[in-house]
């Protein structure tokens, strides 16, 4: 099957150019730019060959976005969401390849169980995937044997949160921190903060709780200290380190400044943190509430600032999906996760109308960081050679929000732009916003 995608803006390594794409066999074939010599010429031959041809005129065309941080809830608890839900929304939004957490029911926190995952994926995705193995106490040798190639990271939860798998043991994140051969990816909060402020906040609140004092629960001051540690096990062991949805502006001082000694520390933002802050309580109350909690105007503008500055190059979602009638409950009670992945393109691109951002960076952090990052083989750039995960979205094209997640909700009802295509490994899975019906997904490989 070949496919030519003709006359979009093509927006890949920092650039924006006309042109054309071919895709033959599920791999970028060629890429011609409209300012060459006999470019027409050149397009009208490529239309001969294809056997489909896609007109891109007037939209922009770009790698598929690379969702590395997401909780697709499979197995055991499907009914908030699972693999085939969820990356139908993944398609439905241009992500074409996601990472997904170890805090199932059971846990994979061993080979088998991720394996499982995989073979759920194989059946059921509809776009690229990989799994993380989880930490425990007491499972270094699992996570010392795992497959570098084919497991992106492990994932150390430093305080407890959906599914609860702490690791407290200092011991065992010495041991974890010294021998893993996967990047440690972490999910940094301060359980002893957290549980006293909890306390707290129990005495002084006994009704009408405000959903803002989820932020007073889950702090500023237990996520630094969490990230401190986290840092200091980096340093010490030389570990390759990447810190999760950071939610602060002294994380990412604290980052930079680490990753100058050992430049294999990174972080991620995820959208959230990149809109929402803590006025707007008020106005979402529990459907807005994540872990770690969204913090003050001056967090949000300071994780845009590192964006910009490349201090950090990966955006991603922690795309966490809860039924509406299980986040509608009190400040307390109400579970943390936002189902994010469906739109996460289309939030960053209104940050770009609203100029905080320049499309060509987005594409950056959304696409080419966590293709870096993790070293992913032949995907995250438009490339002679790589794997055809494409995506096309119209910046003209207003849509409104149709969920798809099996969350059923969303934050936001409309976007002033619209994701028009996605293709995955050269098959259109999405066509003018819909479903084709047809896909062509695989496992994710690593250069390691």
């Amino acid at each position: 099957m070949t496919t030519l995608i003709e006359n979009g803006h093509i927006v890949n390594e920092g650039k924006i150019f006309t042109g054309s794409i071919l895709i033959r066999e599920g791999t970028i074939d060629c890429i011609v730019e409209s300012s060459a010599k006999d470019y027409f010429r050149t397009v009208e031959k490529l239309e001969e060959w294809a056997d489909n041809v896609v007109d891109a005129e007037g939209m922009y065309v770009a790698p598929g976005v690379i969702d590395e941080h997401v909780h697709f809830r499979e197995p055991g608890a499907t009914w908030k969401g699972c693999v085939e839900s969820e990356s139908r929304a993944a398609a439905l939004g241009g992500v074409t390849s996601f990472m997904d957490m170890p805090n199932n029911d059971p846990p994979a926190v061993t080979r088998e169980a991720v394996d499982s995952k995989f073979s759920i994926a194989a059946k059921d995705s509809w776009v690229n995937y990989s799994f993380y193995i989880g930490a425990t106490n007491g499972n270094i040798e699992e996570i010392a044997r795992a497959d570098p190639h084919r497991i992106p990271g492990v994932k150390v939860f430093m305080s407890s949160s959906t599914g609860n798998m702490r690791v407290d043991d200092p011991a065992a994140l010495d041991a974890i921190f010294s021998r893993s051969p996967l990047t440690i990816t972490a999910h940094c909060e301060k359980q002893e903060i957290i549980d006293a402020n909890l306390e707290k906040a129990r005495k002084e609140y006994t009704e009408l709780i405000p959903y803002s004092v989820h932020e007073l629960v889950r702090s500023r001051e237990e996520c630094i200290r969490s990230t401190a540690q986290v840092l200091d096990l980096a340093l010490k062991h030389g570990s390759s380190l990447h810190v999760l949805h950071l939610s602060t502006a002294e994380e990412v001082g604290m980052i930079a400044e680490a990753a100058k000694a050992n430049p294999k520390i990174s972080g991620e933002i995820c959208v959230q943190y990149l809109v929402l802050d803590d006025t707007m309580y008020g106005r979402y109350g529990p459907m807005m509430k994540c872990n770690p909690s969204i913090k003050k105007p001056c967090d949000k503008l300071a994780l845009r600032e590192a964006l910009k500055k490349g201090i950090i190059r990966v955006v991603a979602t922690d795309h966490a999906p809860h039924l509406f009638c299980e986040k509608d409950r009190g400040c307390f009670d109400a579970p943390s996760g936002v189902p994010l992945i469906q739109n996460s393109l289309q939030i960053m691109l209104e940050l770009c109308k609203e100029g905080v951002f320049r499309i060509e960076d987005v594409v950056s952090w959304m696409c080419h960081g966590p293709a870096e990052r993790f070293r992913i083989e032949g995907r995250g750039f438009i490339r002679k050679g790589y794997k055809a995960d494409i995506v096309i979205f119209d910046t003209e094209r207003p849509c409104r929000v149709i969920p798809m997640s099996r969350a059923g909700w969303s934050l936001f009802s409309s976007f002033s732009s619209s994701i028009v295509h996605t293709f995955v490994n050269g098959v259109q899975v999405v066509e003018d916003g819909k479903l084709t019906m047809e896909r062509n997904s695989q496992a994710l490989s690593f250069r390691r």
